[in-house]
C-alpha cells in the first residue's frame, strides 16, 4: 500500500483571498511558518498559490541607486524562464495583492494521489508545495516537501511487513514468498535462496520501489542465472 498524500499534509492551513493586501500575505506566512499559501475563491476553490519568493521579487528589484535597473544574474533568469513560478516573476515585483502576486492555475494534487506522485509533480513544475484539494476543487490541505520527508520517518516494522505481506506476498513471483525480510533505519535486507537470478533481481527492485525505504542490501542467493539471455541498453 503507498503512502498517500492525505497521510503527510497539512490539513489546517491558512488562505488568502484574491484581494487580500500584499502585507497581510506576508503576515500570514510568517505566522503560520509557511512557504507558500493558497489563494481561493468565495467557495474555497484554489485559484492560485503565493509563495515566499513570490513577496520577495518586491524587495529584490527596488532600486539600490538611481537608475540602477537591477538584472538578476543568468542562473536565476534561466530558472525564471523555464520553472512555472518564474513566470511574469518582474510583473509579480510590483504587485500588491495576493491575485497580483499568485501563480495560477494552481498546481494541485487529490488526497489520494501516492506522495511519488507529489514529488514528481513539485519536480515537473518546479514547484514547492501543492494544494491539496477534492473533486470539487475544494482546498483539503497544504503537502510541502517539508511534509514528503515524513515518509522515510516510516517504522521499520511497517516496511517490513509491506514489502512481505503487500509487495512479495501478493506478487506472481511465487518464490519471493521464500524471502526473509529486515529492516533497520529504513534499510532492508533481503536473504534467502530462489531458484533463478532474474526473481532475486525482481525481488530487489521491488523492495526498492516502497515508500520510505532508504536504500536495499541484497544477500540473496540464487540457483541459475537465467539472466543472460536479457538485452542490455
Amino acid at each position: 500500500m503507498c503512502v498517500k498524500v492525505s497521510q503527510v499534509m497539512a490539513r489546517d492551513v491558512p488562505v488568502v483571498e484574491g484581494g487580500t493586501p500584499f502585507k497581510t500575505v506576508a503576515q500570514v506566512l510568517i505566522a503560520a511558518d509557511l512557504g507558500a499559501v493558497p489563494v481561493v475563491d468565495a467557495g474555497d476553490r484554489v485559484i492560485g498559490v503565493v509563495t515566499d519568493a513570490d513577496l520577495l521579487l518586491k524587495e529584490e528589484f527596488k532600486e539600490q541607486y538611481a537608475h540602477e535597473s537591477y538584472r538578476p544574474p543568468l542562473r536565476a533568469r534561466l530558472r525564471r524562464l523555464f520553472g512555472r513560478t518564474g513566470r511574469g516573476w518582474r510583473k509579480k515585483s510590483r504587485g500588491d495583492t495576493a491575485a497580483e502576486l499568485m501563480t495560477s492555475p494552481a498546481v494541485t494534487i487529490g488526497p489520494g494521489t501516492a506522495v511519488v506522485f507529489a514529488i514528481r509533480l513539485m519536480d515537473q513544475h518546479g514547484v514547492t508545495h501543492l494544494p491539496v484539494v477534492g473533486e470539487d476543487g475544494t482546498l483539503e490541505g497544504m503537502v510541502g516537501r517539508h511534509d514528503l520527508l515524513r515518509v522515510f520517518t516510516r517504522p521499520d516494522a511497517d516496511i517490513a511487513r509491506e514489502i512481505t505481506i503487500d509487495t512479495f506476498g501478493r506478487s506472481l513471483f511465487r518464490d519471493l514468498a521464500m524471502v526473509t525480510v529486515t529492516v533497520d533505519q529504513g534499510v532492508v535486507t533481503l536473504t534467502g535462496r530462489l531458484h533463478w537470478r532474474s526473481d532475486a533481481l525482481t525481488a530487489t527492485r521491488m523492495a526498492r520501489g516502497v515508500n520510505g525505504v532508504v536504500d536495499v542490501i541484497d544477500h540473496l542467493e540464487w540457483e541459475e542465472d537465467d539472466t543472460h539471455t536479457w538485452r542490455h541498453r
